[in-house]
């Protein structure tokens, strides 16, 4: 009687975890589909000016392979390059005007603003003190990218006639990651499945909705836009500071739109688990406001959508229920398929995709490592930096 009662819990908690995926997959904005690309555009008759801003601390190891892409960009109207070096010691700001030097193109301003104040994260003082610069020249656009990030040459066209055909405030594109390591293969394009899950790419910049994020690689941003939304004042604390930009410009009566991109790549490596531990476990926990509350949904979450499936499985084979075994299958079956196009547009081998479960435990324990090392005074430590928790958090709820 006990092995029957334990078995139909499995049972019973594989059904939920099957409804689970029956929803995500339907309801959740197919969110599994990487077809949401830069939008339909036409050139306009008089090309906007912009300016390029570009936090780097410490980026002197990416740098000949990202900002050479942006000082050739073949952008037909006025565009400038300014890159804010955010207290680096390797070198960063003297490597950015010699590469200016060797490849021409776009003009560059290498400047920076001093260590940020209380109150301010490093990233953020640096794109304000780009910002303030660039605001001499007066453009109609800002695009916001990061130092590893490298973009074809006709990046930067793409996105201003994206923008100004669809009308939108900011356009923001999911930089395509470096997959080249083991670690990579198996963690890297689940962070962005993970990320499109929980901000489908097809409900943001539509009308009444309330899903909007961006990816802070790759924003270009309308001038206009930032002064109204107070941007980077208004989220200077923000530690995920792409989704707080985009939800206090839809605040302020933007219009946001967020896709894949096909030629904008992060040229960082992270070829060690250790790697990519730090980069998610640095502001997982601030993605859930430090709260315990839903850092225990979430673990139970994670749990219930990608664990039991295939311990039902196991526990239903070892035990001879069938029920448990199929009901499990399924589920399983129905992540792994929702997973497959990700795979594809990382052109990574279809294997990858009934091992997320794996990768899905790895996401749970760096959840909660990054509770831990919050508690311990470690939290969003990044570069040398540790930013605490602010008494509010407006931007980020």
């Amino acid at each position: 009687m006990g092995q029957t009662a334990r078995v139909s819990a499995v049972v019973w908690t594989a059904a939920g975890s099957l409804l689970a995926w029956l929803w995500l997959l339907l309801c959740q904005g197919f969110f599994w589909r990487t077809d949401v690309r830069l939008p339909p555009r036409r050139e306009p008759d008089v090309w906007p000016s912009v300016c390029v801003v570009v936090p780097a601390r410490d980026e002197a190891a990416v740098l000949p392979a990202a900002l050479p892409s942006l000082l050739r960009q073949d952008y037909p109207g006025r565009a400038e390059v300014f890159l804010v070096d955010d207290g680096s010691t390797d070198g960063t700001g003297d490597l950015a005007r010699e590469l200016a030097r060797g490849n021409g193109g776009l003009p560059l301003t290498v400047g920076s603003p001093g260590e940020p104040p209380a109150g301010w994260t490093g990233k953020l003082w640096a794109v304000r003190h780009g910002i303030g610069l660039a605001r001499a020249r007066d453009p109609e656009y800002l695009l916001l990218t990061d130092a590893d990030i490298a973009h074809a040459p006709d990046s930067l066209r793409e996105l201003v006639a994206a923008a100004r055909a669809g009308g939108f405030d900011v356009v923001s594109q999911m930089a395509r990651l470096r997959v080249e390591s083991v670690w990579e293969r198996f963690v890297v394009p689940a962070f962005v499945y993970f990320f499109a899950q929980l901000y489908p790419f097809r409900r943001i910049g539509k009308e009444g909705t309330r899903t909007v994020a961006a990816a802070g690689g790759c924003v270009l941003l309308r001038a206009q836009a930032a002064e109204r939304a107070r941007i980077p004042d208004a989220i200077r604390h923000a530690v995920i500071d792409d989704v707080a930009l985009a939800r206090a410009v839809q605040r302020s009566g933007g219009r946001v739109w967020l896709g894949l991109a096909d030629r904008v790549d992060s040229v960082r490596p992270y070829p060690r688990l250790a790697d990519l531990w730090r980069m998610v476990s640095r502001s997982a926990y601030a993605q859930l406001r430090h709260n315990p509350l839903l850092l225990a949904g979430t673990v139970a979450g994670l749990a219930l959508v990608y664990l039991v499936p295939p311990v039902a499985v196991v526990v239903g084979m070892a035990a001879g229920d069938a029920a448990a075994a199929v009901v499990g299958g399924a589920a399983w079956l129905v992540m792994t398929g929702t997973y497959v196009p990700m795979l594809r547009y990382y052109r990574q081998p279809m294997w990858l995709a009934p091992l997320l479960p794996f990768t899905a435990f790895l996401y749970l324990l760096m959840t909660v490592d990054s509770a831990v090392q919050h508690y311990r005074g470690r939290g969003a430590a990044w570069k040398g930096r540790t930013y605490a928790r602010p008494d509010a958090v407006p931007d980020e709820g």
